[in-house]
């Protein structure tokens, strides 16, 4: 949650075997799945920078609009929403707009609304398709997992939405996790940053955690069979020093049948003053991270400073690439499988520009195609809309290479 306390200032916090899977919401793509295309996009894939999704009107309230996310369906097309900070009220909602041509335009075609806590969804949305029957809802169910918090952000309460048309409605499924106040301070308690993701007959909700009050911040995740009934809390990262707060968890399936869980850690000691540089973890089931060893990413002098995506794509020798993105202008990436003891990571300026909590997802058509979306910056700024860039995995390695 690093420079959330920035939005406070500013009134308005942001907020490989068959029997494994890619955790298709944002990590890395399920190549050679066989799905087909169902009739969704048909155009050719094609590279572009800073394409507008959405430019607020002059209305919404700083900053505007945050923490985009996407999702690509079977049928090839692609989802995106993000946190909408449109005046109240009415109650805010996620909006969901949809590609039909890899990105290149979009059009909205519905709103997520709170339809249990009359609190509005405001922070943290994560989507994710379904591959396979799971409780009542088939394969190709669209899932939503989001914060819902009251205006004077006096509560959390992460819930799970699910879509059943391709995103053009929607309905309440279950409650994950309750918290306190929506205040990034270690005094209070609130439940953040929700990440889906499904293993064997299992879906996983990953999110940063505020409630033991030994611990300012940890990583939690539940589990569920059904959608319906999900477990108790799981610990998956948590120090013994109160003032770390490791955050905003992202997962990514390597080639190998491993899991990379990249976070950030505030108050680690790699820095003098207090930041949140990335981490990641490596282990061989996403359910059991706890004692999993804790690796820093950086390129030499350059770091990765908040909010991680990962991804991993074929493209770039017999290890692949693994790229993950952060709250800064950087791209960073490594193409020996992330063990420290044989590369160190690279870093390269992508054409979408640094944002908070920017998004990226390889295109399934063609796993060298990097999609990268970006909404607003902390603190606000005059450039705080949604873009989208495509830019080649091929052409990175070969601009640093």
């Amino acid at each position: 949650m690093f420079l959330k306390t920035c939005i406070l200032s500013l009134n308005a916090l942001s907020g490989l075997a068959s029997a494994l899977v890619t955790p298709r919401g944002g990590g890395s793509g399920r190549h050679g799945s066989g799905y087909g295309n169902g009739g969704g996009s048909t155009t050719k894939l094609t590279t572009f920078e800073q394409n507008m999704i959405f430019d607020p009107p002059d209305n919404y309230t700083d900053p505007q609009v945050l923490y985009p996310r996407t999702v690509q369906l079977h049928d090839g097309r692609l989802l995106a929403t993000w946190e909408n900070y449109s005046p109240e009220p009415p109650l805010v909602w996620f909006p969901i707009y949809e590609s039909m041509d890899h990105g290149v335009t979009w059009t909205e075609i519905s709103k997520i609304t709170d339809q249990v806590n009359g609190w509005g969804l405001r922070y943290q949305p994560f989507l994710y398709e379904m591959d396979q029957d799971m409780g009542p809802y088939k394969k190709g169910t669209i899932l939503l997992a989001g914060n819902s918090i009251p205006t004077d952000l006096s509560e959390t309460q992460i819930d799970l939405y699910a879509s059943v048309d391709k995103g053009r409605t929607w309905e309440f499924v279950a409650h994950i996790a309750a918290g306190g106040a929506a205040i990034p301070t270690n005094d209070q308690t609130p439940v953040w940053e929700p990440f889906i993701m499904r293993y064997k007959d299992t879906m996983i909700i990953y999110y940063a955690d505020q409630r033991d009050p030994d611990h300012g911040q940890e990583l939690s995740h539940q589990e569920s069979t059904d959608l319906i009934n999900w477990s108790d809390r799981i610990l998956d990262v948590s120090e013994p020093t109160y003032t770390d707060r490791p955050g905003m968890p992202f997962v990514a399936l390597l080639p190998t049948g491993q899991y990379m869980y990249v976070y950030e850690w505030g108050g680690t000691t790699v820095f003098e003053n207090y930041g949140f540089p990335l981490y990641y973890r490596i282990a061989d089931d996403p359910r059991h991270f706890i004692n999993a060893t804790a690796h820093l990413i950086n390129a030499g002098d350059s770091y990765p400073i908040s909010s991680p995506n990962v991804v991993w794509s074929p493209v770039g020798g017999k290890d692949g690439t693994i790229l993950v993105s952060s709250s800064s202008k950087p791209l960073y990436f490594n193409r020996c499988g992330a063990d420290p003891t044989i590369c160190s990571w690279e870093a390269m300026d992508p054409p979408e520009d640094a944002a908070y909590t920017r998004n990226i997802r390889l295109l399934e058509d063609d796993p060298n195609y990097l999609l990268i979306m970006g909404a607003g910056v902390l603190p606000p700024s005059t450039t705080n809309n949604v873009t989208v860039s495509v830019i080649k995995v091929s052409d990175v390695l070969t601009a640093e290479s």
